[in-house]
């Protein structure tokens, strides 16, 4: 009966929870779309520490160039969403005229193969190294991609340089432009609130898989390889393979997550990944908790709303100061107080791993439990076995 109530009570949190998650946008869209794009936003970076939490959380690598991944996503949907390409190449633009407007189901597909690909490459060079050593390569991969990107307009005009790309298609999924605005039973729904539900679709089937791959064998062994790699190689754990496999299933979210940011925005330049970028990811997955889906989702949530709501706070105290402070700085300000003040207090995330950093339990040794306390029990005396065999040195062996 107990089994029942308890299946009863899940069925209600999960209808409660998507009745909610369904009419969020429609209630934010009614102050403002402004709103509803923040949440846009908070969804694309869940997304993002989803699969920067399968390399650190899960595997145990420290990746500071997560960033890189998002730019290969969203300049693969940039190249091949709009004219850019046409107007370089007077080839490409023999066959296709109008301009490359490739469907979603290309796009989505493709960009997390290609950021898995080059998950792969920097993967394959970094295998042997940890902690330190491993973030400094990473960084470096991070900021040679964007750097890369940001140089590739001479002597070839491929990415348009600083200047960035522009005009980038909208999804259209079986017919429904979602950079259009729609009507629903007498209900406006603008290009955010299309976007809302797209977004969250791609989240929700993220976690589907971060949670099995939780529970699976791949990732059991890499928590073995965050845990102890020696220990780990020592059981027969293929670690090469592996971290590969964890440097590319985590860079196919971020190559994902490109695509969604560059359809989205219709506008994308090296500026949006840059380092700055990198490390706010990586802060979202340690002060949500490593390892833990709902601790990511929290600290994914919370650092993406915090800038946004803190413009609302930095505002006015540039007031109160005759404008001396700058308020984007005051806010950068406020955000590290915050981040700080949350790590004193919740060393280990905000909603860390019930098991992660614990002791394995020790069993308790005591004396054998006394069947009959009131009869005196007797004692053996110990005692040992000498052997008189003689070896060859003469020793006797005991």
């Amino acid at each position: 009966m107990n089994g029942k109530n308890l299946t009863d009570n899940k069925l209600v949190v999960y209808a409660a929870s998507a009745i909610g998650l369904i009419l969020l946008p429609l209630v934010a869209q009614y102050f403002g779309n402004a709103w509803v794009r923040i949440i846009d936003i908070a969804l694309l970076y869940v997304l993002l520490a989803l699969g920067l939490n399968i390399v650190v959380g899960y595997a145990g690598l420290l990746d500071l160039g997560y960033v890189a991944f998002y730019a290969v996503g969203a300049y693969m949907f940039g190249l091949l969403g709009s004219t850019q390409l046409t107007d370089t190449f007077q080839s490409i633009k023999d066959v296709f005229p109008n301009g490359i407007h490739t469907p979603w189901w290309v796009v989505i597909p493709l960009g997390a193969l290609l950021a898995g690909a080059a998950g792969v490459v920097l993967g394959a060079p970094t295998l042997k190294l940890r902690g330190d050593y491993l973030a400094i390569v990473t960084l470096g991969f991070g900021e040679i991609v964007r750097v890369f990107m940001n140089n590739l307009d001479a002597p070839v005009n491929i990415t348009n340089g600083p200047k960035g790309i522009s005009q980038i298609d909208d999804m259209d999924i079986f017919g429904l432009n979602l950079g259009h605005t729609h009507s629903l039973f007498g209900l406006d729904i603008p290009k955010v609130t299309n976007y809302y539900f797209l977004f969250l679709m791609l989240v929700l089937f993220a976690v589907f898989i971060c949670y099995r791959l939780e529970r699976s064998r791949i990732g059991r062994a890499w928590m073995a390889i965050r845990e102890d790699e020696v220990a780990a190689k020592a059981m027969g754990i293929n670690t090469r393979n592996l971290k590969l496999l964890a440097f590319g299933m985590g860079a196919t979210f971020g190559g994902v997550s490109g695509a969604m940011f560059a359809s989205f925005q219709g506008f994308i330049s090296p500026e949006s990944f840059s380092l700055q970028e990198s490390t706010m990811i990586v802060a979202m997955v340690v002060l949500g908790g490593l390892g833990h889906l709902p601790g990511v989702i929290v600290g994914a949530l919370l650092l993406a709303a915090l800038p946004e709501v803190l413009r609302y706070v930095a505002g006015p105290l540039q007031e109160m100061t005759d404008g001396r402070l700058d308020a984007s700085i005051l806010r950068q300000l406020l955000i590290a107080l915050a981040m700080i003040g949350i790590m004193l207090a919740r060393p280990r995330g905000l909603w860390p791993s019930p098991e992660h950093g614990k002791a394995a339990p020790q069993p308790e040794v005591g004396p054998p439990p006394d069947d009959n306390p009131g009869v005196p029990q007797r004692v053996t005396p110990r005692t040992s076995t000498v052997t008189n065999t003689v070896h060859g040195s003469g020793a006797r062996h005991v």
